[in-house]
């Protein structure tokens, strides 16, 4: 199995699309063409996690955090650790693909998983996505509708939700009259013509939004089909930044704190007391997610964790708020056993031997230290 085969079904669930602008998922180093034998997933590629990957003999590695996010000038491998890294990637015939902000924004993603650790019901995003969306409307003679609607749901249009091949169908008449030189699919040239035709309309996201339409006119009977296109500000059901939902039972503040280290395997937590003493409704969202804050006040949420949070912030969402920063590593981590599961599945669907390994050791650069001298994080 390619390396292509295997990033083609990932983009499928979390597509590049969907990233921040200036993010940079996507082939890292390496060819899609190579032959997979092992793949090794790993939240940020160091050199120790590398060297694991080599020790264990995988050719594929998964990252969250982008080998490459700022632009290359240059491959100092003696003064650049990253350049250097570069280079022994590059010598053992290994590919790197990154999968950041799309894995953060996607359904059931960083934030979705940060919430489950958490035992969080009802999961829903903090705040969908409200500028991913298009109508794709074309006009289609009755007896194509079928092949053209098809085309259309397998580029990815048609997706609402839970629900795939979704589209709005309403009769009309459709009129043309071809020039001499044009070769009309029904009707003659020069001739005005009036033709029964449906009005299709499909919702479609922008990543797919090119193929979409190049799958539209290439099923379409006529030599130039009559469609629009309609940027929507719909919210994105399946795209979205963070996530909300509720606790089993409400608890105190300070058994929250607690719930968020022994969930999050970590001793040391920062916050500001919020303004309430039971805690049940809880945002959360993994890395630097602090400018959500305004949101998950609005949204009444009793707690919000995330990471990366400054000074004047926490002072921000004091006393409105139990807000909590877990830590960057902490937060995102586990989304590693999501990916896990969405690849053991297509491998499986695949009926292939490849197997995955999921880096044992601590990435987090974050140590912390207390005056015993002990250092909190192994």
């Amino acid at each position: 199995m390619t390396a292509k085969e295997i990033i083609t079904y990932f983009e499928n669930w979390a597509p590049p699309g969907a990233a921040w602008e200036r993010d940079n998922p996507g082939l890292q180093v390496g060819s899609t063409a190579c032959e997979v034998n092992k793949i090794f997933l790993c939240l940020d590629l160091t050199e120790k996690a590398l060297d694991t990957a080599i020790a264990n003999n995988c050719n594929f590695i998964f990252t969250h955090h982008p080998l490459i996010f700022y632009p290359v000038y240059k491959l100092d491998t003696l003064n650049n650790p990253k350049a250097k890294l570069i280079q022994k990637v590059i010598k053992h015939d290994i590919t790197v693909y990154s999968a950041h902000t799309n894995l953060d924004f996607t359904k059931n993603g960083v934030s979705y998983e940060l919430a489950k650790v958490l035992n969080l019901k009802n999961i829903r995003f903090l705040k969908n996505l409200d500028d991913t969306l298009n109508k794709l409307t074309v006009f289609v003679p009755e007896s194509s509708l079928e092949k053209v609607s098809e085309a259309i749901f397998s580029a990815g249009g048609g997706i609402i939700g839970e629900y795939k091949k979704c589209s709005y169908r309403l009769s009309g008449t459709g009129t043309f009259e071809g020039s001499e030189y044009a070769n009309p699919a029904v009707g003659e040239k020069e001739k005005f013509e009036t033709v029964p035709e449906i009005r299709l309309e499909v919702l479609v996201s922008n990543w797919n939004l090119g193929k979409a339409v190049s799958a539209m006119i290439k099923a379409h009977p006529y030599e130039e089909p009559a469609f629009d296109i309609y940027p929507l500000k719909n919210q994105n059901p399946d795209f979205g930044m963070g996530a909300i939902g509720e606790l089993e039972k409400p608890v105190t503040e300070n058994e929250f704190l607690e719930h968020v280290c022994t969930s999050l395997k970590t001793e040391n937590i920062r916050f500001a007391k919020g303004k309430r003493g039971k805690i049940k409704k809880v945002a959360v969202c993994g890395g630097s997610c602090s400018d959500l804050l305004n949101e998950a006040i609005s949204q009444k949420a009793d707690a919000f964790v995330t990471a990366d949070v400054k000074y004047h912030t926490f002072q921000d969402g004091e006393n409105k708020i139990l807000f909590i920063d877990a830590g960057h590593y902490e937060t995102e981590i586990f989304s590693l056993n999501v990916v896990k599961e969405k690849l053991e599945e297509f491998l499986k669907q695949r009926k292939s031997n490849i197997k995955i390994l999921k880096y044992k050791g601590v990435g987090n650069p974050v140590k912390f230290y207390n005056k015993k001298g002990e250092n909190q994080i192994a």
